[in-house]
């Protein structure tokens, strides 16, 4: 390891979690412990309620296993109008209010699906027109300055499967409209990797907006067989799109050392979409993971 690397961590998604309560779920408290136990120091919040919600709590909690806290998340559908103000801001005043509290420097803003990633019913056109851009970009840049002044929180875009915003082109065009004050990029590898996209380019072309990471990876051969047949990303998940490295694309060590050069405060930590998985898998494939990461580039660091 050296402190040039760039900060490896964890999140709840990696041991199934999606939703705040769910039966089948990991309990948060094995997720703490196991997340410690595989070597990780970094996670994220995860859904906001799965994790105790009161700061005092929660620190004490990461603080008894040795974690610390990198970010929240919230979710935004701002190409629909103006009334998703409010339903950003209230999520962001729980989220970015108890991560601040904990020491956390960033928000990952997840956009809308126009498909339910429970159902898998299509809930709007896939694309957006030149209005609801607008809307979208104006959304997201009035959060972000308002997370900045208010929590001294920066927001994160992470660009989603079966969102409006996935391909290469979209993910630009998020660029091109929104400030980069107030809005850069939590590139998910795998996700932008799920249509087509090269991380390595958009990185180079674009290095002083990629502001966080999630790494994982997407099985490439399935792949194909989920975009011809337009199977909805909640079934893909279930059929295991999101693959344990190295087995799938894109490999993480360029991307790390990439990111290390641009900017060694940034996290990857690690968010393998593994909703609906039994409880007793996620440990080993953590522990898997990060000692694959760790032992491919020498860029890599707990804290």
């Amino acid at each position: 390891m050296t402190a040039d690397g760039i900060r490896i961590g964890t999140a709840p998604d990696s041991w199934g979690v999606w939703l705040p309560d769910h039966p089948g779920q990991v309990p948060w408290e094995r997720f703490l412990d196991e997340a410690a136990a595989a070597g990780y120091t970094w996670i994220e919040l995860g859904p906001y309620g799965y994790l105790p919600t009161d700061p005092s709590r929660l620190r004490d909690e990461l603080d008894e296993r040795g974690l610390k806290l990198s970010a929240g998340t919230v979710f935004t559908g701002f190409h629909k109008g103006d009334e998703q103000w409010e339903r950003a801001w209230d999520q962001a005043i729980a989220v970015a209010g108890l991560a601040a509290a904990l020491g956390a420097e960033h928000l990952v803003v997840i956009p809308d699906m126009w498909r339910s990633d429970i159902t898998g019913e299509a809930i709007e056109s896939r694309t957006l027109d030149d209005a609801q851009w607008a809307k979208l970009a104006a959304g997201q840049n009035k959060l972000g300055k308002a997370l900045l002044e208010e929590y001294g929180v920066k927001q994160q875009f992470h660009s989603h499967a079966d969102s409006h915003v996935g391909t290469y082109r979209e993910v630009e065009r998020l660029l091109h409209e929104t400030d980069p004050r107030y809005v850069n990029l939590c590139l998910d590898t795998g996700h932008f990797a799920y249509y087509g996209g090269d991380n390595l380019r958009l990185m180079n072309a674009y290095p002083e907006r990629i502001g966080y990471l999630h790494l994982k990876q997407v099985d490439p051969d399935l792949l194909f067989d989920v975009l011809k047949n337009d199977v909805p990303f909640g079934e893909a998940v279930a059929q295991e799109i999101m693959v344990e490295p190295p087995n799938g694309v894109p490999p993480l060590a360029p991307i790390i050392e990439r990111a290390a050069q641009i900017d060694p405060n940034i996290f990857g930590i690690v968010e393998h979409d593994m909703f609906g998985c039994s409880v007793d898998r996620p440990f080993p494939v953590a522990q898997r993971t990060r000692e694959h990461i760790f032992s491919s580039t020498p860029l890599a660091r707990n804290d």
